[in-house]
């Protein structure tokens, strides 16, 4: 019998590639959601959103940002389409927790999504997890519970929810906001 042994790459290997891609045990994975218009509006809407109620509670330490590699070893990287992180980053990849991550489905990333990256950011203590549902205009928010795992917070589109970014950084936003 023989045995199909599959490539096994580290993020030393991906600093060598071209494009965009997520490292998951080894394997990689293209990031191909980018260029898609309504992907990209939604990230430019949900950074505004977060960014303006971060700025507007004066959270000095919190920053937006979409597209940084967040390194949990060295064969598993990802890339979330928005992420806030509330301490200063001082190498090229994220290597904490950040406070809250953003997910935006899309058919070839929807099963990666609630699924391999759900429980990674729930093993890393990612606070909130967002999934946002461009389709059917669902946002699920995961808060993590005090047994580590997510819990199902809210799943409404039309509401403002207020997210704990740290002790003294509580912003609101306005969820419906994101669909213009």
């Amino acid at each position: 019998m023989r045995y199909r042994i599959l490539p096994h790459y580290t993020y030393e290997d991906y600093c060598h590639w071209e494009g965009r891609w997520e490292l998951i045990e080894g394997i990689p994975f293209a990031m191909n959601t980018v260029n898609i218009p309504q992907h990209q509006l939604m990230i430019s809407n949900i950074v505004s959103e977060f960014r303006n109620g971060i700025k507007k509670k004066k959270c000095k330490n919190c920053k937006v940002y979409n597209f940084i590699d967040f390194k949990i070893k060295e064969d598993v990287f990802l890339q979330p389409d928005v992420l806030i992180v509330c301490q200063p980053i001082e190498k090229k990849f994220l290597d904490f927790p950040p406070a809250l991550v953003v997910e935006i489905l899309s058919p070839s990333t929807a099963i990666k999504d609630r699924n391999t990256k759900f429980s990674y950011y729930q093993q890393q203590q990612v606070k909130y997890y967002i999934i946002v549902d461009t389709d059917k205009e669902i946002i699920e928010i995961y808060l993590l519970n005090k047994n580590g795992e997510y819990q199902l917070e809210a799943a409404d589109a039309e509401n403002s929810y207020s997210f704990e970014l740290e002790s003294e950084c509580i912003t609101e936003i306005d969820l419906s906001n994101i669909w213009y």
